[in-house]
This record gives C-alpha cells, sequence and structure tokens, in this order.
C-alpha cells in the first residue's frame, strides 16, 4: 500500500511541476510580428505573374507565413489604404529584416518596383 502511496505522490508532483513548466513557457513566448505591405499596383498582369510568385517563394522560404492578400479591401472609416494589401505572420523583427535583406527578395522587389509602388510597416501582436 505505501509503494502505490508514494507512486501516486511522486505522479501528482510529476504533472504538477509538468503543468509549471508548460505555464512558464506559454509566458515566456513571444508574441508573433505581422508585416503589413500596401500596394498601389499599377500593371496587375505584370505584378500577378512575374513578381507575386517570387516575392511569395522568399516569403516562405526566409520562415514567414502570407495570411492575407488581395485586392478587396474593405473600409470600415476613411478611404482604403491601398488597392492591394498583403498581411503576413513572422517570428519576429529580425526574421523579417534577414528576408528582406536577402538576395531572392530583393530580386523580387527588382521585378515588383517596374509594376508597383510599395508602404511596408510591422506591428507586434499582443501577448495572448
Amino acid at each position: 500500500m505505501q509503494t502505490r502511496s508514494t507512486v501516486a505522490l511522486a505522479m501528482l508532483a510529476g504533472f504538477a511541476l509538468g503543468a509549471v513548466a508548460v505555464q512558464g513557457l506559454h509566458a515566456q513566448a513571444k508574441p508573433p510580428v505581422y508585416y503589413i505591405s500596401e500596394i498601389d499596383v499599377s500593371n496587375l498582369d505584370g505584378y500577378v505573374k512575374e513578381y507575386a510568385p517570387i516575392a511569395q517563394t522568399s516569403l516562405k522560404a526566409a520562415g514567414g507565413r502570407l495570411i492575407a492578400a488581395g485586392q478587396s479591401v474593405t473600409s470600415f472609416e476613411g478611404a482604403p489604404p491601398a488597392r492591394r494589401v498583403t498581411i503576413s505572420i513572422w517570428d519576429g523583427t529580425d526574421k523579417i529584416q534577414a528576408w528582406r535583406n536577402s538576395a531572392d527578395y530583393k530580386k523580387a522587389r527588382e521585378i515588383g518596383n517596374k509594376y508597383a509602388k510599395f508602404r511596408a510597416f510591422s506591428v507586434e501582436a499582443l501577448p495572448q
């Protein structure tokens, strides 16, 4: 009987320590960073065929995830910011900077600059 009590108590203590550790890890996790770009496209066909696939491939290769993109921007207050908007999610601003400085993205932007004007910024998510 004493062995069972000891095992049960050890399991309970292990569970409690594990729960505390998980809470600590969640508290330490950095919130993601959202990268938003407003794009004034002058040649949609060239933009979609030549620029977008290269830019999206470089974004994914650098660890970003495209979560929204399109021309259907709904304004709830004031004028819509641009004809096209993209939102991607990243693990940190340093990852965004590394992507923007990469040869792949610079190559994509050389093409993209022929078809559009860009405005981009990031915002850190709130801790949950």
